[in-house]
């Protein structure tokens, strides 16, 4: 059986590297393609011999890789219309993040935006289906109409975290957060709250990234403010019970605040040598320390990068980005300077991955996917797996690539 892939880019750091993957040769070819009752936003999963995707109708599949039959389907209920919320470019709005599987346990949890609306984390045996338990992930106070659940699910410390942000266009009153719940079910939600009188989005879809000692690494977008700081437009590292430890902002976060140009829109990046790389919307990469990130204006390294969005790939120094104009290859040098290597031409700018000798990525315009050269960032292969949701990003598992598409997951298998 394969390995786990039960994370989003397949384990805590996410780094995105699918180590025993077979190596490319020849071209692509569909292995199989599955029609869903809706979207799929979040990435596929590989867990216990089975791909598990979820679907903005509030659905949770659990498939056969070898053909792509539907081995069980649970739905949680209702999803959110469009037209009942004040802004978005979701329709429905269902469940939009991607899952995580708890080994330990057997669990996997999502969280699905029910009608009326709200916010519901479930644990599923991964097995049957079965709702082992639910819970609203909503805080006291908090406006759950103007908030979007968007991050992808981190599992650690005995808590499942959940990153949310707000609806695209900003619309409401909504504060950016992450919440932490046992995976048990039983015991008190923790939370961290942006303390921004508005906005703050804890919204990239790679969501928190974990360290070796279970401290939360996260990125936050902009805030409603540009003559005080507010906590906003940067990234932050919390303790497993979710208290700030330190934070890093620009120098120019009034003027991202201002121009939506924030660093809200990449997870951060952990790079051996104890530094996290960022790049949000304005095309600054910032290179940061690990464990005392700096404060304002606190980097140890700046350069221009490019506008970055989802979760990049990391092979040790070298880091695969996901540009909004094209994938880049950069890398981190032993003092924390960046260097800028290939980028890709023909299209690839979703979040990569990495394995067979290749990086993976869509072409999100065109729902192409495409395996890149390491070294030059060369087109090896290419195939149309049609329309897929925004930051799309390819999973590696069980010899398969999986791609969650408009209509529903994707599998491509490497040719002779």
């Amino acid at each position: 059986m394969a390995v786990d892939w039960p994370v989003y880019h397949g384990n805590d750091t996410r780094t995105g590297v699918a180590s025993g993957f077979p190596a490319l040769r020849g071209g692509l070819v569909q292995a199989w393609s599955a029609t869903l009752d809706g979207a799929v936003y979040g990435e596929p999963l590989g867990v216990s011999g089975r791909v598990m995707v979820a679907t903005e109708n509030d659905s949770v599949y659990s498939i056969d890789p070898a053909n792509g039959r539907v081995a069980w389907r649970r739905h949680l209920g209702t999803p959110v219309p469009l037209s009942s919320l004040p802004c978005g470019n979701i329709d429905p709005l269902g469940i939009t993040s991607t899952p995580v599987y708890d080994r330990a346990s057997g669990s996997l949890f999502v969280v699905a935006e029910l009608a009326g609306p709200h916010h519901v984390l479930f644990a599923l045996d991964a097995s049957t289906g079965v709702v082992r338990w639910s819970r609203s992930v909503d805080l006291p106070g908090d406006s759950p109409l103007a908030h979007q659940q968007r991050a992808a699910l981190a599992l650690g410390n005995g808590y499942v975290y959940v990153g949310f942000g707000g609806l695209a266009g900003d619309c409401g009153a909504y504060r950016g957060k992450v919440v932490g719940v046992p995976v048990s079910g039983h015991g008190a939600t923790i939370a961290y709250r942006v303390p921004v009188a508005r906005e703050g989005a804890v919204w990239a879809t790679g969501g928190p990234v974990l360290d070796t000692h279970g401290n939360l690494y996260v990125s936050v977008g902009n805030g409603s403010s540009t003559t005080t700081y507010d906590g906003s437009d940067s990234v932050l590292e919390l303790s497993p019970t979710l208290k700030l430890r330190s934070r890093f902002a620009p120098s120019q976060w009034a003027q991202d605040n201002a121009s939506d140009a924030d660093l809200g829109s990449l997870s951060p990046v952990l790079v051996p040598g104890g530094w996290v790389f960022i790049a949000g919307k304005s095309g600054i990469g910032y290179v940061l320390r690990a464990g005392s990130l700096g404060g304002i204006g606190g980097q140890v390294s700046s350069r221009l990068v490019c506008a970055a969005f989802g979760g990049a790939a990391q092979s040790g120094s070298t880091i695969y980005v996901p540009c909004s104009d094209g994938l880049r290859m950069i890398q981190i040098g032993s003092s924390g300077s960046i260097r800028l290597g290939w980028k890709a031409q023909a299209g690839a700018n979703g979040p990569p991955v990495i394995g067979g000798g290749a990086i993976w990525s869509l072409a999100l315009g065109s729902g192409e996917l495409q395996a890149l050269s390491p070294l030059t960032g060369a087109v090896l292969a290419q195939i149309a797996v049609g329309p897929v949701p925004h930051f799309a990003s390819p999973t590696l598992w069980d010899g398969l690539v999986l791609v969650g598409t408009m209509h529903g997951v994707t599998a491509i298998r490497a040719g002779n």
